[in-house]
């Protein structure tokens, strides 16, 4: 494996005198006695005395730090300078593929640290690495010899639920192995007298993920001293640590050194290497599948006296992170703990709790048995359970009697019982899939073994291992009619691996004879192919315990096997010393073949372990293939970082079997190399495909010579797991890249995905399809599932879905590219019988929360499974989701059903019922949840990770139904592939080939131009103004400009009645032309299926819906014209004439609504209709609402359609102006009217529904849809009744093309008009919506189409306003007019191609034009104190002679990031913004006159600042501070009122108040200092990053650019000292300046950042109380704590208004102080 490290991986600067550690010559300290050495006890000891032991002891120590907890009273009395508060550096390195790869990157970083050691003279280094999640921790620690040089060594269980020496066994719990010690703490009072050190040292709650073990009520001391439990510890921080956490395992290396306590670096390292290679000799990876068959052996050899009443303690000291400080020492008993634990502290001294079993250590004893009968059952329980069997399924019978008695006897094994053997084997095969081992079952004889069958097929043809005990009757009994005596020899036939038929038992054979036969039959259940054997046990009478003689010469040989707990014959394989396939050449023509790979893919079969789906992970990302994974490789279902989203480094085709439904996504895969990794795929169009696409290469990689290959395409088999495979790949020193079709697939698979989601989430009624989809969600990495077979396997394949939920701050930290979701099935014969069964076995074994779900048959097959599922023996719950079609609704999808009578089918295939599935559960005593809507699923779904019960769910659903959802479906993913395919191949330029990467274009340059245009008339939504003689309409054109010199338009068109203005939408686009500058645009925007909102968080970083909709509404305009003129295609495949679209002649069109205002008497206004009815328009839309009385409005309504006729459609549109009463009033009157609907006619949205009903008018959509500025269905689905029949859009009012496109679609799928309407916008705007509203007419013809409902009618859409333009922004007219084809009035298709392909702007109505605000970059020099300070300057504006803003960023950051806030602010509010480079930061640097240091203090900063300012205006400014800056802000508006008249605080603070959070911090922020000089910047942002505070900033998608750009300053020396100086527990504390601050304060903060949220509220709180001072606090949505990076647009809006505001303030503030001394 490469190494992760390079010779860099320290730096070494200098260290400075402020940041050296500090080394007291004169402490108390006992030396060591003799130099460190490697040999013998190598890390040292410490005296040690456990309260209420009479002795003391020794034990490693490590470097001694004072404790995890830092103790208020004590820190009061500690001087600064004699205390330390060590931050632990922390190194994350690759991934490793397995353990022992861990442990090869650890030792690399070890010689990495000895070639290149640091040179502080103190310190503490975490390296941790992920390796494989399975349970590792407790073999490892077994495997540890009981004569260790190192110590302490122990294993901490992770088990909380009833831990016991039994659980041990049964439960094979997680935990922490750990060896030697890095770190100890102790309590001070616990020192020797004397000795005690001046210097008290703690590690800092910033050491992420870091653990400190030990136990909080030992005393350290040299003497017998007993001290009281509550005032001494003894905890240690390990040098080597497997950690069982979060769903990932981390091996850890944890290092630590302190010259001052004579522990030398290189000592630390002499220490570690003793203890890693302890590690490395005793770690045996042959032993990872099957050591469980070692485990009582391995404990039997521990030999401990175990305290019972010990609990062992672990710190971590993240979970602190945040606090001031640590109360005192009685944290320690709220800390975590286990009862469950082995600790070797030194040689001689051990605490143990609930490991060691001392009565089962010696097996029991044989010789005190009944009878020969109980001797050999005795045996063979015995024997079982040192072969690591301690689950026993047991079906009643008098034959099986003593194997049944001596199983439930033995205390180390866990039976359970069950009337039916059928479900019982098929519990223990559910066990073994979960487990990995087997379950041992026990029968009677006769039928009861036959019954064993379909469990035995199952388990043989999925390889799982299963020991089957069956009873018997002894040789005399068979074939000669006695009663249950069937011939079992051989029965199973070749469906178990190995038979054996022991004969009766007997005194004569020796039980050696038992045991080694026992021994065999599992090895040969465990051997590849794993699988089911077969012990048929014969059974004389008597059958109980009764009391007959037998010889014990029998046991003779048994001595060995009696005075230990190992089996009597182990099995071991003998492995080549190497373990890479490769050196053998064996994989020299495989590895070839990949490598030459040009179109590979890999396919992620049925995996079983969780080290393989590690593996088939890793090799996803090594490889860059296309990933298609089946459902039961447990990488189907994942939890996906926001990293992994960012990276994509892995792309995962989860929707392939939908995409092949396209004939044109079928010829256009074209595959030279297939790897497979595990079993069979579930997927049949896949399996189709591939057989197409053959001959390839074609690689199947399995553990079994076992043959799977129904299509006979296999051309290279490899037998090895996927573990070996993937490390040989892992090795080829060859450098893997992206296949060819590697983006057309991930982009193929994104559209299939947002197709399906947006389909399943749109139909109203409760779907299987949305069950499977749901339950995908709601799984946690905590929870597995258990799928059925038949029709729930493949919903959950086809429609289940990853997500980034659940995903835990371990694995955010570990560079995991995500998690998974195990997913288990019977798949080995796939049958319906014993689900329920084996879906309880598999929550036994798995040991998680298993969700159950199968259909009614197959429910309804194992109802006996009922029973075992009441027995709640020790396994987390289990729901059981039942989807009940009352039938086998699978028949009704296949070829049969379209050629059967339906009767045949419901009585034969469907085999239809109305058992009630409640009535079972209630039999059997089970919680039952019936569900019949969607959101009752989801509230029984939200159950599923909480209580503690079992219980059963019922969906409720359709056999017909659902067939028709799932044709639907199929439809629709159909016609998505196929737009996807159409939108590549869309120009004429492009090859109709895919065989190079998605086209990407680049934006180089962007400009708006403002626009004011006169208006022939008063828009209807402007109120009546007798002073207006003319009307003007202003918006903003905006353009952008490609690479290859296209150039895009859009139109933005605000409304102030929709809460828009000129100077919030020109802040906008001065930030978007800032970030979209080098954009890259993909040519899948034109999709409008969420690709655009998809595209702006990923290429600009700011949210979607923080876009003002109408800005939104011109970007999008811009980019979909941009993408057309570039590709040459049509705008959204637009055709320009009805002979494109069916046939016909005439140029393609779109009727208009025409617009009328009800000003004027009825017969006016019925008048102006008339005219327009003789003008073409076939539609009316009439603005009512607008008179005292609603009946006077329905009056001109009347007038009006005996004017035009009941030819003419009349649409109303009342704007939300009426109360409930006053539109019943209307529309009752208007019943005789033919209304085709009225918009919003009532005030109260709730009162829509309401109206529809009991007036019976249609009633459109308008005003409801107007804050859908992100498109979400939920909120639709209320609005499904009858009675709302159309749905009004305003692009530039819902937010752009995108919104409208999905909410038009949801319409039309719902039998809905979807009408596009304007909001007065000019010709540019107009053009565009005439092409959108031809392809939503071009949506409905294909959803009419698919729906069946026959032709669909065209719409008159609503862009009427035209009508109102007197001017406009375009030279060519708009092409609106009368057609002579149709004699409508109608918008011209290809008119409005013309224009927007050849945009001519009348210059004559633009104001202004900008392509940006100009930035201004120069330095500044400030002489302060006898230093000449050099600050970077970045100025925006620099010619306005107004207000000034200063902004201040965050440590680690410069003025740069301001910059895109600075434009829109500066751009659009006229003010002058100032950004500059703080000192250490950015280009900004200081020069000394003299020997002295420079000081970075709060007062030297402000003061800097000051004269900074004076330079560039002697007026007051306003200051806007992020984090550190916010700091500074506040401490300016707090003492430099002459200055400063406001400040803008985001994510800051006014410094801490307690005196020894103070000193702490002070502490902590020095050695954070330390650590950027001793290891280097870069070394510093992993660390500083992986906090806790910035959680919501790494799922940002340029996290990763934001991280780089802070490693760009030029004096990282100065940087560390600003750290130290400028640390919160330095500056002077302002909470009680607060009151007294005398300027304009903003409080900012980020919805996701809770300590900043509630230091906010405080401070606003201790504000709030001033007069004519403006204090305001703005909770921003959707940030953390780097509020400026994560919502930008939001933040800028806040600080705009704030300013503004202020100025108003001021202005009014002078005004009146005129007005005071004009009167004096």
């Amino acid at each position: 494996m490469p190494s992760s490290c390079s010779s860099s991986l320290f730096a070494n600067p200098t260290i400075l005198p402020f940041l050296a550690p500090k080394c007291n010559s004169s402490i108390s300290i006992r030396r060591r006695k003799q130099p460190f050495s490697f040999s013998g006890t190598s890390t040292g000891f410490l005296r040690v005395s456990r309260y209420g032991f009479g002795r003391n002891f020794e034990v490693a120590r490590g470097v001694k730090f004072d404790g995890p907890i830092m103790d208020t009273e004590e820190l009061k009395a500690v001087e600064d300078e004699n205390l330390m508060v060590e931050v632990c550096v922390t190194r994350t390195l690759p991934p490793a593929l397995t353990l022992e790869g861990g442990l090869e990157s650890i030792k690399e970083v070890v010689d990495e640290l000895k070639r290149n050691p640091p040179r502080s003279c103190n310190g503490v280094m975490r390296f941790q690495v992920a390796v494989p999640p399975s349970a590792k921790a407790l073999q490892w620690f077994c495997r540890q010899p009981s004569s260790s040089g190192v110590y302490p060594v122990f294993f901490l269980s992770k088990e909380t639920d009833d831990p016991s020496p039994k659980s041990i066994y049964f439960k094979e719990p997680r935990g922490v192995f750990g060896i030697g010690t890095a770190i100890s703490f102790r309590h001070p009072s616990c020192q020797e007298p004397g000795k005690q050190s001046m210097i008290k040292r703690f590690l800092s709650d910033d050491s992420i993920l870091v653990t400190a073990y030990g136990f909080p009520d030992i005393d350290i001391d040299t003497d017998s001293t007993e001290k009281s439990k509550d005032e001494c510890y003894y905890f240690f921080i390990p040098e080597i640590e497997l950690n069982e956490d979060g769903g990932v395992s981390i091996l850890a290396f944890t290092l630590a050194w302190n010259d001052s306590l004579f522990y030398t670096f290189e000592q630390a390292v002499s220490s570690c290497e003793a203890s890693l290679f302890q590690v490395s000799c005793h770690f045996c990876p042959n032993l990872e599948n099957h050591w469980f068959k070692h485990l009582r052996g391995s404990l039997a050899k521990l030999g401990a006296k175990e305290l019972q009443t010990t609990e062992m303690d672990q710190m971590h000291f993240f979970t602190f992170s945040g606090r001031d400080f640590w109360a005192d020492s009685r944290e320690l008993k709220s800390a975590p703990s286990s009862c469950q634990f082995y600790c070797k502290l030194s040689p001689g001294v051990v605490f143990s709790n609930n490991m060691l079993n001392h009565a089962s250590e010696v097996s029991c004893s044989l010789k005190d048995e009944a009878n020969i009968n109980t001797v050999w059952a005795s045996a063979i329980i015995e024997e079982c359970t040192r072969l690591g069997l301690t689950y026993f399924c047991v079906a009643p019978g008098s034959r099986s009697s003593p194997l049944a008695i001596a199983a439930a006897s033995h205390p180390l094994t866990m039976c359970i019982a069950c009337f039916d053997e059928r479900s019982l084997a098929f519990h223990a095969t559910g066990y073994a899939r979960g487990s990995l081992k087997p379950a041992v079952v026990i029968t009677s004889s006769g039928t009861a073994v036959s019954n064993l069958l379909p469990a035995v097929v199952e388990a043989s043809e999925d390889c799982l291992p299963l020991l089957l005990l069956t009873a018997d009757r002894p040789p005399e009994l068979q074939n000669v009619g006695a009663n249950q005596a069937i011939n079992q020899v051989n029965h199973f036939g070749s469906f178990v691996r190995f038979f054996f038929d022991l004969p009766p038992p007997t005194d004569l054979i020796p039980i050696r004879m038992v045991l080694t036969t026992l021994d065999s039959v599992l090895h040969w259940a465990m051997c590849s192919p794993c699988g089911p054997v077969h012990l048929n046990c014969p059974f004389r009478e008597p059958l109980d315990g009764s009391t007959r003689k037998w010889s014990s010469h029998c046991l003779n040989g048994l001595e060995m096997w009696m005075s230990n707990a190992e089996p009597f014959t182990k099995y071991f394989q003998v492995q080549s010393s190497s373990n890479n396939m490769e050196s053998s050449g064996q994989m020299t023509e495989v590895l070839d073949v990949i490598k030459g790979a040009k179109k590979g893919l890999l396919l992620l079969g049925a995996i079983h372990t969780e080290d393989e789906i590690w593996a088939a992970l890793l090799l996803a990302k090594h490889l860059s293939w296309p990933v298609v994974a089946d459902i039961l490789s447990g990488l189907r279902l994942r939890k996906l970082l926001p990293s992994f989203l960012e990276e994509q480094n892995i792309v995962f085709v989860d929707h392939l079997d939908h995409a092949l439904l396209s004939d044109s996504v079928r010829d256009m895969v074209k595959l030279d190399v297939v790897i497979q990794v595990g079993s069979r795929i579930t997927s049949k169009r896949i399996s189709q495909m591939l057989e197409k696409c053959f001959p390839f290469a074609y690689i199947l990689v399995e553990k079994h010579p076992c043959r799977h290959d129904p299509s006979h395409m296999v051309t290279h088999r490899v037998q090895s797991t996927i573990v070996q495979f993937a490390d040989c790949l892992l090795n080829s020193q060859f450098l893997w890249g992206r296949c060819e079709l590697h983006d057309h697939l991930r982009a193929l698979d994104d559209v299939i995905a947002r197709e399906m989601a947006f389909q399943i989430s749109t139909e109203c009624f409760l779907t299987e399809p949305y069950v499977a989809h749901m339950l995908s969600k709601t799984l946690t990495s905590e929870s597995a599932l258990f799928i059925g077979n038949s029709m729930p396997i493949r919903d959950v394949d086809m429609y289940g879905c990853s997500s980034a939920n659940d995903i835990s701050y371990v694995i955010d930290t570990m560079q995991l590219p995500c998690h998974w979701i195990r997913v288990s099935a019977n798949r080995g014969a796939s049958g319906i019988d014993g689900l329920l069964s084996s879906a309880t076995g598999f929550a036994v074994g798995c040991k998680k929360r298993v969700v159950c779900m199968v259909g009614d048959i197959s429910f309804l097959h194992d109802t006996n499974g009922l029973a075992i599922l009441r027995q709640r023996i020790v396994r987390k719950p289990v729901t059981i989701l039942v989807i009940n079609n009352h039938g086998g609704g699978i028949f009704r999808l296949l070829p049969i059903a379209e050629r059967t009578e339906p009767s045949v089918l419901k009585q034969y295939f469907y085999t239809s019922h109305d058992i009630s599935i409640e009535k079972l559960c209630m039999a059997h005593g089970l919680k039952y949840h019936h569900v019949g809507t969607k959101g009752e699923l989801e509230d029984a779904l939200f159950l599923l990770n909480e209580g503690d019960m079992d219980c059963v769910i019922e969906v409720e659903s359709s056999i017909d139904a659902n067939a028709t959802v799932h044709s639907t479906l199929g439809r629709f993913a159909h016609q998505a592939a196929d737009n996807y395919l159409g939108t590549i191949l869309a120009s004429s330029l492009l090859p109709p080939v895919l065989d190079n990467v998605l086209l990407i274009s680049r934006v180089c340059g962007v400009q708006y131009s403002q626009y004011r245009i006169e208006l022939c008339d008063r828009p209807t939504m402007c109120s009546v103004n007798g002073e207006s003689l003319k009307f003007y309409r202003e918006g903003y054109v905006l353009s952008l400009t490609l690479e290859d010199g296209s150039i895009g338009y859009g139109e933005v068109a605000p409304l102030d009645i929709h809460g828009e203005n000129l100077m919030d939408i020109e802040a906008q686009l001065q930030l978007v032309l800032h970030v979209m500058k080098g954009a890259k645009i993909s040519h899948m925007l034109p999709l409008l299926n969420g690709s655009i909102s998809s595209w702006i968080w990923s290429e600009l970083g700011i949210t979607a819906s923080s876009i003002l909709p109408s800005v939104r509404c011109g970007l999008e305009m811009a980019l979909l014209n941009v993408l057309v003129l570039s590709r040459g295609s049509k705008f959204l495949g637009t055709p320009h004439s009805q002979k494109e679209e069916n046939g016909s002649a005439g140029p393609h069109s779109v009727r208009i609504c025409a617009l009328l205002d009800s000003e004027g008497t009825p017969s006016e206004v019925a008048y102006i209709a008339s005219k327009l009815v003789e003008e073409g328009f076939t539609a009316i839309k009439l603005k009512v609402a607008r008179r005292v009385d609603p009946v006077e409005d329905a009056v001109v309504l009347q007038e009006i359609r005996r004017a035009v006729g009941n030819q003419i459609e009349l649409r109303a549109d009342a704007n939300r102006r009426w109360t409930f009463e006053e539109a019943i009033k209307f529309g009752l009157s208007v019943k005789s009217c033919n209304l085709k609907y009225i918009e919003e006619p009532v005030h109260n949205e709730d009162d829509l529904i309401r109206y529809c009903e009991e007036s019976g008018l249609p009633v459109a959509l308008d005003e409801t849809l107007d804050d859908f500025q992100k498109f979400q269905q939920g909120r639709l689905t209320k609005y499904v009744h009858p009675g709302i029949v159309a749905v009004v859009i305003k692009p530039s009012v819902v937010g752009g093309f995108e919104n409208a496109a999905l909410i038009a679609r949801w319409a039309q799928q719902h039998g809905k008009t979807a009408i596009l309407s304007a909001a007065y916008e000019s010709g540019l705007g107009l053009s565009a919506y005439i092409l959108f509203s031809s392809y939503l007419e071009q949506q409905n013809l294909k959803i009419s189409a698919e729906q069946n409902n026959g032709m669909a009618l065209p719409v008159a859409h609503g862009l009427g306003t035209y009508r109102w333009l007197k001017e406009d922004v375009m030279i060519d007219n708009l092409g609106i007019f009368r057609s002579p084809y149709t004699g409508f009035v109608e918008g011209s298709v290809s008119d409005a191609c013309k224009i927007l392909k050849d945009v001519r702007i009348n210059n004559d109505v633009i104001l202004k034009t900008s392509k940006g605000v100009h930035v201004q970059r120069y330095e500044l020099r400030v002489d302060l104190n006898g230093f000449s300070h050099f600050i970077k300057i970045h100025d925006i504006e620099q010619d306005i002679d107004g207000s000034v803003v200063l902004f201040l960023h965050g440590f680690l950051g410069t003025g740069e990031e301001w910059i895109p806030i600075m434009k829109g602010i500066s751009g659009s509010a006229c003010v002058r913004c100032i950004s500059l480079d703080l000192p250490g930061h950015g280009s900004s640097w200081v020069q000394s006159h003299g020997n002295e240091k420079p000081t970075f203090s709060m007062e030297m900063i402000a003061e800097m600042l000051c004269k900074v300012m004076e330079q560039i205006t002697p007026e007051k400014f306003t200051v806007v501070g992020y984090s550190m800056g916010a700091r500074i802000a506040l401490y300016m508006a707090s003492r430099s009122t002459d200055k400063v008249e406001g400040a803008v605080v985001v994510s800051g603070s006014p410094g801490l108040k307690d005196p020894v959070a103070r000193k702490v911090r002070r502490a902590k922020d020095d050695s954070k200092a330390g650590m950027i000089v001793a290891h280097g910047l870069e070394i510093f942002l992993e660390n500083w990053y992986n906090g806790g505070l910035w959680k919501s900033l790494r799922s940002h998608p340029h996290f990763r650019k934001i991280v780089a750009s802070r490693l760009e300053h030029d004096d990282v020396v100065s940087l560390a000292k600003v750290l130290s100086d400028l640390s919160s527990g330095r500056q002077p504390s302002l909470w009680e300046e607060l009151k007294e601050c005398n300027a304009n304060v903003l409080l900012v903060y980020g919805e996701k950042d809770v300590k900043f949220k509630q230091i906010s509220s405080r401070m606003y709180h201790e504000m709030n109380h001033r007069a004519n001072k403006i204090v305001k606090i703005i909770e921003i949505p959707g940030a953390g704590h780097a509020v400026h990076l994560e919502n930008p647009l939001l933040l800028m809006a806040a600080v705009r208004k704030f300013i503004t505001r202020v100025h108003k303030n001021s202005a009014g503030t002078e005004a009146l102080s005129e007005a005071i001394v004009s009167i004096q």
